[in-house]
């Protein structure tokens, strides 16, 4: 073998080398998990051993979590059907920790104003840049692998806030794919509420007493404390993380409607939108250009 032979074998080899290692730079990206701690229908993940989950006249069905000692788990007339595990491992903290900043990194395909109520929303990404104020009725359309993701507070502060606030899932979609990522509180009034709430300050949801436990479908992980009152609260078994992307928008006109608002050029409004929403044929430019 010559030595031009020899060098281009050479080459071979660590072209190979480099194709078959594993190299941060060229990996494949995933959507966000949460790990050890997506078995939690409640946590919460406070800091210093200083989580919280305080249950009063309320059922959870899965397992309850906190960083706390076994104290920090207080039970009031509260039937909890799963584990109770206090303090939590490492581990599922730093999962819940790694999952809440990836969703904080995602992009917005839109973002919303408003209270959302008689809003219905397909598979996405909808952001708040600050608090979001929720009343009425929210429904989602969507099939079985499709998700949604809610970012409330993209510009670094805003809670989420619903009261007499619903939520609808159309077809087959699931709660467990319904994502709410929050930069500081969560509190929920008299809501029949669906999805995973990361908040990263406490999470609190109160029915109204003497009358039957108010539904939550979801999970309500929480850097702070977690408090529950007159709530039938069902956990999650599985699901996804993040928003399903919409399709890419075609920006010219005579295509019919395709479910996504070219540029975000409704300003926020999500009912407002350049989709051609009825289907109406439009005029695709001047033929023999500019006269």
């Amino acid at each position: 073998m010559n030595s031009c032979q020899k060098y281009f074998f050479t080459c071979l080899l660590g072209i190979a080398a480099l194709l078959g290692g594993a190299s941060p730079a060229f990996a494949a990206s995933s959507a966000p998990s949460l790990g050890t701690a997506s078995s939690f229908a409640v946590l919460s993940a406070a800091p210093g051993g200083g989580g919280a989950v305080t249950c009063t006249d309320s059922t959870i069905t899965g397992d309850v979590g906190s960083s706390g000692f076994p104290a920090s788990v207080v039970q009031t007339r509260c039937t909890i059907t799963g584990a109770v595990i206090a303090p939590v491992s490492a581990g599922v903290l730093a999962d819940f920790n790694g999952a809440y900043n990836a969703l904080a990194g995602q992009s917005c395909d839109q973002f919303l104003i408003g209270t959302l109520a008689d809003i219905t929303l397909t598979p996405g990404v909808y952001c708040f840049a600050a608090a979001a104020t929720l009343t009425g009725t929210l429904t989602l359309n969507g099939g079985t692998n499709d998700t949604w993701l809610f970012k409330v507070g993209t510009s670094g502060t805003g809670a989420l806030t619903g009261t007499n606030f619903s939520m609808v899932l159309n077809d087959s979609a699931s709660a467990c794919n319904v994502t709410w990522w929050v930069a500081q509180a969560a509190t929920m009034t008299d809501s029949d509420f669906k999805g995973t709430i990361l908040a990263g300050a406490a999470i609190t949801a109160t029915g109204t007493a003497g009358s039957p436990p108010t539904p939550f479908e979801g999970r309500a992980l929480a850097k702070a404390a977690v408090t529950l009152t007159d709530v039938a609260f069902v956990g999650c078994e599985g699901g996804s993380l993040g928003g399903t992307a919409h399709p890419k928008c075609n920006q010219g006109v005579g295509n019919g409607p395709e479910g996504c608002d070219p540029g975000n050029s409704n300003q926020g409004n999500p009912l407002r939108s350049n989709d051609e929403l009825g289907g109406v044929p439009g005029a695709p430019g001047r033929q023999g250009g500019n006269k």
